[in-house]
């Protein structure tokens, strides 16, 4: 139970929150900013004058780390006068480097309590973070219906046990634990009473909940228990490992209406050397078997994938050998980070470290490739109809936007409800985006 003596000094406070990073990110935001409105604050953008400016944020990548300390110095340029605290994963794992001249509060992962003290009031500490390297629980106090939005993220995993060779993350979240399925429940319910129409787990690695419960439960049994409540039309899986895509799992799309085809599979590189390099836990033939599997499934799931370019000790011959494998591969999108050193991991020791304009030449190329997939993948539904869930409209433009079940970015014209599913015809494609005519509400 949250503390609720520091009541009557946050009321009235304006707070403003930006995120960095992931979805679970995106998810401990949304708790931070719903229990600051239950103590009186008014949450607000974060380009806006408020009395106290959050980061929360994230240090996958050296990039990620100087954007946190960016937006910390454009807060105290909005406001000199107003509370800067910068909280997350790079908050965590580097709380001295986070806490700049700029910066009056550094509180690391886990310590919702001490982070809406130094909201509401000076707190003894300028820096909070504890171990959680050692952590067996997952405290979550319901991030409740996101903020603006028809898509929820809940929460059901934190922390990692993997340590492959390139992450930081085991380091900021601490050992992998799953959220009970009742708590699971509980949230679930909270969010269809908010009338949410997408619910999206999310994890540090989802694919590994259950494995600490007792009895061992996993990730497709997770899905089956809130499909069974059918309160909310809308079931996404974010990011999971290519081992935790079981035939059980691919069984489900075929049974549970409400489970989207949308596949996020972070392959990281497509050749055997540098997957072991990396300390990954299958092969390009495994994936190779994976991907072609689905797809066949699945002609119009979207298949998503993270790729690192330029990692340690990769030569000319392999980068051009990982491209090429992606090529071949029925993948519908990238993510791609250039690799970047994080002290502490194995991979930083590694020999052969590439120069930065390497780096991110070869990022670049992965990502012309990735553009290319995308768009050769939405082309395919010109003329077809797709069910989209619409969570904007644009009066001045009048159109509205939103997201297909297989995760395409439509744009439709005329301004049809928010929040719910429409039937759209699609008439164009114009660089990975769909453009389409409302034709029908689906009931």
């Amino acid at each position: 139970m949250l503390r609720s003596d520091s009541l009557s000094e946050a009321t009235g406070l304006r707070v403003a929150i930006t995120t960095l990073g992931c979805k679970v990110n995106q998810y401990d935001s949304t708790a931070i900013a719903r229990a600051l409105e239950q103590r009186g604050c008014a949450i607000v953008e974060f380009d806006q004058a408020a009395d106290v400016y959050i980061v929360n944020s994230c240090t996958v990548t050296d990039r990620a780390d100087a954007e946190s300390k960016q937006l910390a110095r454009r807060a105290r340029r909005q406001n000199p006068k107003a509370k800067v605290i910068v909280t997350g994963c790079f908050a965590q794992v580097a709380p001295h480097r986070a806490a700049i001249p700029e910066v009056d509060a550094v509180i690391g992962l886990n310590r919702l309590d001490d982070l809406v003290q130094a909201v509401c009031k000076e707190i003894g500490a300028r820096i909070l973070v504890n171990d959680l390297r050692s952590a067996r629980k997952v405290r979550t106090v319901g991030a409740g219906a996101p903020l603006g939005h028809t898509r929820a993220f809940l929460k059901v995993q934190e922390g990692c046990d993997l340590f492959c060779s390139f992450c930081i993350v085991p380091m900021s979240r601490g050992a992998s634990r799953s959220v009970p399925p009742r708590q699971v429940l509980e949230e679930y319910e909270s969010l269809a009473d908010a009338g949410v129409q997408e619910i999206v787990l999310t994890g540090v690695h989802l694919g590994a909940w259950g494995n600490d419960l007792s009895p061992r439960l996993e990730l497709a049994d997770l899905v089956e228990m809130l499909a069974e409540r059918g309160r909310i039309p809308r079931l996404r899986l974010s990011s999971i490992d290519p081992p935790e895509v079981t035939p059980r799992l691919l069984r489900l799309l075929e049974t549970v209406p409400e489970l989207c085809p949308h596949f996020h599979i972070p392959i990281q590189a497509g050749v055997d050397s540098v997957l072991r390099r990396m300390r990954r836990r299958y092969d390009t033939a495994f994936v190779r078997s994976l991907v072609t599997e689905i797809r066949r499934q699945f002609p119009d799931a979207a298949i998503g994938t993270d790729i690192i370019a330029g990692f340690p000790g990769e030569d000319a011959a392999e980068f051009q050998q990982g491209l090429e494998f992606f090529e071949s591969l029925p993948l519908t999108y990238f993510h791609v980070f250039p690799y970047s050193v994080r002290q502490g991991t194995t991979a930083a020791k590694l020999p052969g470290h590439l120069p930065p304009q390497v780096v991110h030449e070869r990022a670049r190329k992965v990502r012309a490739l990735g553009s290319c997939k995308r768009e050769t993948f939405a082309r395919q539904f010109v003329g077809r109809e797709l069910k989209v869930l619409i969570e904007e409209r644009q009066r001045p433009g009048g159109y509205a936007a939103g997201y297909s079940r297989n995760y395409q970015r439509v744009f439709v014209s005329g301004l049809p409800p928010t929040n719910a599913e429409i039937a759209v015809r699609i008439v164009a494609q114009e660089e990975g985006r769909l453009l389409g005519v409302w034709t029908k509400q689906v009931a």
